[in-house]
């Protein structure tokens, strides 16, 4: 078994942007975790395809939370993949599958409501980006401290950049991916932009609980892998 992150470089604002999925490969089938933006499914089939693997070999997808950078293509990569089972925490899944109303979208129309002139563009332009977000429903709902993968990974909650947020705890590797629990921010090791977490005071204590489990490698989405 081993954890191999997907380095996908994008222009955002006519800056360049990376994000990290990462793909784990165990007895020959692999699990992507997150999907990237919308239309991302190419760079992220390309990435798999240059480590050396096939994309029919998917298995699962893992969602560690709703947000556009992380649902993105989920959608296409079920169309064009059917078999893949998707897994997400209980909570997630009803922002995924459109049962509720996603906490993203009501924070966004919030923060709308107090936004300067200079921003209002692009709050109405982020809202309409997760408005545009294709509902999925989730083939597996997980929950803190189930074993997935064959027992090889435990769910863990890590809430507050979102309340069902999920980050993986694998013991054999001992490695984390982090989702949005944690970034690396310049090698430091923190939570993910505090503007958008739902409840930093979580968060903070979901960072705690990742770094208390001593990983020696933490796969975080956004800055990359980061190894203590």
């Amino acid at each position: 078994m081993k954890i191999i992150e997907l380095p996908i470089e994008f222009e955002f604002n006519g800056q360049k942007n990376y994000i990290y999925p990462s793909l784990i490969i165990l007895n020959d089938e692999l699990t992507l975790v997150d999907t990237g933006y919308t239309n991302f499914l190419p760079l992220i089939e390309n990435e798999i395809l240059k480590n050396g693997y096939e994309v029919k070999n998917l298995k699962n997808i893992i969602i560690t939370h709703y947000d556009d950078d992380h649902i993105g293509s989920l959608y296409d990569f079920k169309e064009k993949y059917p078999w893949i089972n998707i897994i997400a925490s209980e909570t997630e899944s009803k922002y995924i599958s459109g049962e509720m109303k996603s906490e993203r979208l009501i924070q966004a129309e919030e923060m709308l409501k107090t936004m300067s002139n200079n921003e209002v563009d692009f709050g109405k332009w982020f809202i309409q980006q997760l408005k545009n977000l294709k509902h999925i429903s989730i083939d597996e709902k997980v929950h803190d401290g189930d074993m997935i993968l064959d027992n090889k990974c435990r769910v863990i909650a890590t809430p507050g950049h979102t309340s069902g947020h999920i980050s993986l705890y694998f013991p054999c590797l001992n490695s984390v991916i982090t989702g949005d629990a944690a970034v690396n921010e310049k090698q430091e090791f923190v939570i993910a932009n505090p503007n958008f977490c739902l409840d930093v005071d979580n968060a903070q204590q979901s960072l705690r609980k990742i770094k208390n489990l001593k990983a020696e490698t933490y796969y975080c989405y956004h800055g990359g892998k980061f190894t203590v």
